[in-house]
């Protein structure tokens, strides 16, 4: 090849697909997405872009992000042409069986004319279910490397690096890192002057793969106890039916049990079971208004394990049965809810915003 020929290909933009789907993470696929569209040839009075980016729709064309963005895409994965280079963007979506599995056969079929490809934060979801990383170093968003390294143990996963390259694999952790990836994807394929004029203009840095930062450090992201307790009332208000234990709690909190009752009850001054049963209780109340629901049916969709129970409970708190508070609810215009016999515990709404003061 002549040299005016090889600079005339070096000239030709570098096809890039980014893959989109419904549940993609917004900044996953515009970070890379700006980056790529800002690098230019330097020195050249038309400065010629380095890079063709191309939107490839997983499904169909249109998709939505996690954050209700609606995009358009160039083409469909059907017909896609080859591409230099592929970029998976993290995102829910990939977190579905069906998605992934869609994205992974879609990355094995580009494999073989592909010269390398990169996963953004949970993007690698996709990736590893491909197998063509197995047995390669790979890095994702801190929260979700446990479950990548647990679903998948033939990928191997550092926590604590932006990102990494494992030959002609990139992957990244979340946020900006996917952005610093594409810079280092930038510096590989045209050199640094390049590159430091894309990280200038979009105020970011220059890093090789596989330095970790200290803002990059799990820990520093990461609630402390207190706020991982704080946060449980509105988690357990969507998981009324499941069963609860102190030990299951304190599981999802990352704390030992013994250590999770005693702040537990620091922070909502009562111990975990009453506050539970008293969230049960004041769902139960609310779904007892509905005409068409039965006792029976309200004491299994807020988690108690029978109806005997659930009587027990209700009269215990309340002071009256379950069918008597909605005798005497339905005939009051107001709709006031029946006085307890005795003091309750602080109401869910109190909790809460008392758990937000802490």
């Amino acid at each position: 090849m002549t040299y005016f020929a090889r600079l005339a290909q070096e000239r030709t933009p570098k096809l890039i697909g980014l893959l989109g789907y419904d549940g993609v993470a917004a900044l996953d696929l515009t970070g890379p997405l700006e980056a790529l569209t800002s690098a230019q040839h330097p020195g050249e009075a038309s400065a010629p872009l380095c890079y063709r980016p191309i939107i490839v729709g997983l499904t169909n064309k249109s998709f939505t992000s996690e954050s209700g963005l609606h995009f358009k895409a160039d083409v469909a994965a059907e017909a896609t042409p080859t591409f230099d280079t592929i970029i998976i963007p993290g995102g829910k979506g990939l977190r579905q069986t069906e998605t992934r599995q869609l994205a992974a056969r879609w990355l094995n079929s580009q494999a073989g004319k592909t010269r390398r490809i990169a996963s953004v934060s949970t993007g690698v979801y996709a990736l590893a279910q491909s197998g063509l990383v197995d047995g390669r170093h790979v890095t994702t968003h801190w929260r979700f490397a446990r479950d990548v390294a647990q679903r998948f143990p033939k990928i191997r996963i550092s926590r604590s690096v932006a990102f990494l390259k494992d030959e002609a694999f990139y992957s990244s952790a979340g946020g900006t890192a996917g952005i610093e990836m594409t810079l280092a994807l930038i510096q590989e394929d045209y050199g640094g002057e390049v590159a430091r004029n894309v990280a200038r203009e979009l105020v970011m840095r220059l890093r090789p793969p596989g330095v970790g930062g200290d803002d990059f450090e799990p820990s520093i992201y990461q609630a402390d106890p207190t706020e991982r307790v704080a946060e449980l009332p509105a988690w357990i208000l969507g998981h009324l039916h499941e069963r609860m234990t102190v030990d299951s709690l304190a599981e999802r909190t990352c704390l030992c049990p013994r250590h999770f009752s005693r702040l537990f009850k620091q922070v909502f001054e009562c111990t975990p079971a009453d506050f539970v049963e008293e969230l049960r209780l004041s769902e139960a109340r609310r779904r007892l208004l509905g005409l068409r629901t039965t006792v029976e049916s309200v004491a299994e969709s807020v988690g108690f394990k029978s109806s005997d129970a659930f009587r027990r409970a209700f009269e215990r708190r309340v002071g009256v049965t379950p069918t008597a508070f909605r005798r005497q609810a339905s005939n009051l215009a107001s709709a006031k809810v029946v006085r307890p016999h005795r003091a309750p515990l602080r109401s869910a709404q109190s909790h809460l915003k008392h758990a937000a003061a802490a």
